[in-house]
């Protein structure tokens, strides 16, 4: 049975619930008690107006029921096709946690194993390490961010020349194991657009249909796919930036970041993942192997992880939560799971606002008393911190000077970082001019900064760019990745490898 719902564009609203005191329940047609979103349709409203997003969707589920499932404004501005939680969105990196589904029913075949070399599922392809003596990198290592795999996306969009290469052509430029495995947590696309190669690779079909086949088709999510699927094309959201379409774009790591979603199929997804057993849906995976995809998480901080395609965080307003997020050009979304309450919300829009990720508390807000108490004491404002000082405060064994090179897939540059006992850091690559790195952190042995600069590898020179920087300290020694970094465009990484002067 469907579940009634309610479509609200701006500022028309058609109602096509029969009432606002009960929903009906997409699994069974049992009544449910709603709980009062208005204060959340009106942060939606208040979202949109500000940011200009064209249309947010929402869903809510609780105990294998979906309890809400409500679209505001436009799928696409031009055509006055109206959202609705059929509507495709495209996800970004919410496609991480549905890539590692497609891997994990893989696993549970028999025919990848989590802690093999993942070299070994790349048809003779592999990821070059910066150190040669470096242990391999395992699939989990890839899955969890940890295997030493440097900041990566990059965008082709339909308006322009560049198209994506083939993922070995990718693989050998960009698969570079900055970091030893499990050392250092780096997120980085490249890693699932690794992953869904893996897919292709081992079950001898394309990714795209795979995820048909063994994912969305088993649990009943018919508006999803890679990229817009057949009979999809008029139905998905248009993406939007500043008011205008962006041209449509793919990836050289679609694993990544190229799934679409309706808000219905997403928080059934969530509800999957939560362990419950819906009407129309085959489970693709046991219960063990759900339960692994959150465990044996890479530390983020002390509460808080990532694990096989999900961000599992301990206290989450007091709750344990198993989410992920997504944001790319004319893309917002967000998917959290409550385990202890079975609950799974989603938040989709086809426009970036920063309100838009915060959505999902309100809608939480209205259904977890004890959720809403604790926000609203995290919100509460706090004295104001002392501004941090804008010069870098380097510790002893950084002051000098240290020479290296950065390692392209066209060559290698020379590189000179020169830390000053007055907190600049200077930045010399190859016969440039001197820059200084701004921005500049360190925490955990990890150092980060920004500067103005380049790197003219043909790929890097699609757009204007600036260079970040990820080094970690080792001794008399540092090593990692700068990335030639667009937002629109791309975040392009070579090695790094510098050694302290005498």
């Amino acid at each position: 049975m469907k579940m009634w719902i309610r479509v609200r564009t701006i500022p028309q609203i058609i109602i096509l619930a029969l009432g606002v005191a009960v929903g009906v329940s997409a699994q069974t047609g049992a009544a449910t008690a709603s709980p009062d979103f208005g204060p959340v349709r009106a942060k939606i409203e208040s979202v949109m107006k500000e940011s200009g997003v064209a249309s947010i969707s929402v869903a809510l589920a609780r105990d294998g029921r979906v309890i809400w499932a409500e679209s505001f404004g436009w799928a696409n501005v031009e055509k006055k096709l109206k959202a609705t939680p059929d509507t495709p969105y495209s996800l970004a990196s919410i496609s991480k946690p549905i890539t590692a589904t497609g891997l994990m029913v893989l696993v549970g075949r028999g025919l990848v194993k989590l802690d093999d070399p993942v070299d070994s599922y790349l048809g003779g392809g592999a990821l070059t390490p910066l150190d040669p003596a470096a242990p391999p990198a395992t699939v989990r290592h890839v899955l969890n961010h940890s295997a030493g795999l440097p900041l990566h996306y990059q965008f082709f969009y339909a308006d322009e020349p560049a198209k994506r290469p083939p993922m070995a052509e990718t693989i050998r430029r960009y698969a570079i194991r900055v970091f030893a495995p499990g050392e250092v947590y780096q997120y980085s696309n490249l890693g699932y657009g690794i992953i869904d190669d893996i897919i292709a690779r081992v079950s001898g079909k394309p990714y795209a249909r795979f995820l048909r086949d063994e994912v969305f088709g088993p649990l009943g999510m018919d508006h999803s796919s890679v990229d817009i699927g057949p009979g999809l094309e008029g139905l998905a959201a248009e993406r939007y930036e500043s008011g205008k379409p962006v041209p449509f774009y793919e990836f050289d790591h679609p694993g990544a970041s190229a799934i679409y979603a309706s808000a219905r199929d997403l928080v059934r997804f969530g509800m999957y993942h939560l362990g419950n057993k819906l009407d129309g849906q085959k489970p693709v995976l046991t219960a063990e192997l759900l339960a692994a995809m959150t465990d044996k998480q890479a530390s983020l901080a002390p509460d808080k992880g990532y694990c096989i395609g999900w961000r599992v965080e301990a206290d989450d307003n007091g709750f344990r939560s198993v989410s992920h997020s997504g944001g790319m050009p004319g893309v917002s979304t967000k998917l959290r799971l409550l385990p202890t309450e079975n609950i799974a919300v989603c938040v989709l829009a086809n426009g970036r606002a920063a309100g838009v990720y915060t959505i999902d508390d309100d809608i939480l807000s209205a259904v977890l008393p004890r959720y809403a108490e604790t926000l609203k004491a995290r919100r509460k404002p706090q004295p104001t911190p002392p501004p941090p000082s804008a010069k870098f405060n380097a510790p002893p064994v950084l002051l000098g000077t240290w020479e290296g090179r950065i390692k392209t897939y066209e060559g290698e540059m020379p590189l000179e970082v020169v830390f000053e006992a007055d907190g600049d850091v200077r930045v010399r690559v190859k016969d440039a001019l001197e820059t200084l790195l701004n921005n500049v952190r360190l925490n955990w042995g990890v150092l980060d900064g920004v500067c103005y600069g380049s790197i003219r590898t043909e790929d890097a020179r699609r757009a204007p760019h600036v260079l970040q920087f990820r080094l970690k300290l080792r001794g008399d020694r540092m090593y990692g990745f700068v990335s030639a970094s667009s937002d629109r465009w791309f975040a392009l990484s070579s090695g790094v490898e510098l050694k302290k002067k005498a």
